[in-house]
């Protein structure tokens, strides 16, 4: 399975060290988060250390999320942390066209227009985490600091309780 993605070649050209973790993506699924949980489960990875990337509408501008994939998000929590009044998921098409990638892909890194990120505070508890490497069947496990680096990101609690 070929891994070049714009992720793959962020994280290349930032030198930072990752690696890359592919599973058979079934095209019916459309619980993508549970199908990554499932995959890397049978790797032994813990499904609270598998992040998903969602998009929020911060009232015309727009940021991302970053949080296990077993949690909800708090819209009022990632609203605060990205200094916005209130956030609402983004449109999917929306998604895809400022990310460059396919829901279920989207990752944290390598987005085409560079977007305000947050990453929920409960990465701390691991010293890698994986999040989608841009492409339905392909995580990236690297560390919190260099996600955060890559990215830009601020860390925060984000998850619903």
């Amino acid at each position: 399975m070929s891994a070049s993605t714009p992720a793959v070649a962020a994280l290349d050209q930032a030198g930072v060290e990752y690696a890359v973790h592919g599973y058979d993506h079934d095209r019916r699924s459309t619980d993508y988060g549970a199908e990554a949980v499932e995959a890397m489960a049978e790797r032994g990875f813990e499904a609270d250390r598998i992040f998903k990337t969602l998009v929020v509408d911060l009232g015309g501008r727009f940021g991302v999320a970053v949080v296990p994939v077993p949690c909800k998000l708090s819209l009022k929590a990632v609203a605060k942390a990205l200094g916005a009044s209130k956030a609402v998921m983004a449109d999917a098409a929306r998604v895809q066209r400022m990310t460059g990638y396919v829901l279920g892909g989207v990752s944290p890194v390598g987005q085409k227009v560079a977007l305000p990120t947050v990453v929920d505070e409960t990465a701390i508890l691991w010293d890698t985490i994986l999040c989608s490497a841009g492409r339905r069947g392909l995580e990236i496990e690297l560390s919190l600091d260099d996600l955060v680096a890559v990215t830009g990101s601020t860390v925060a609690a984000i998850a619903a309780e």
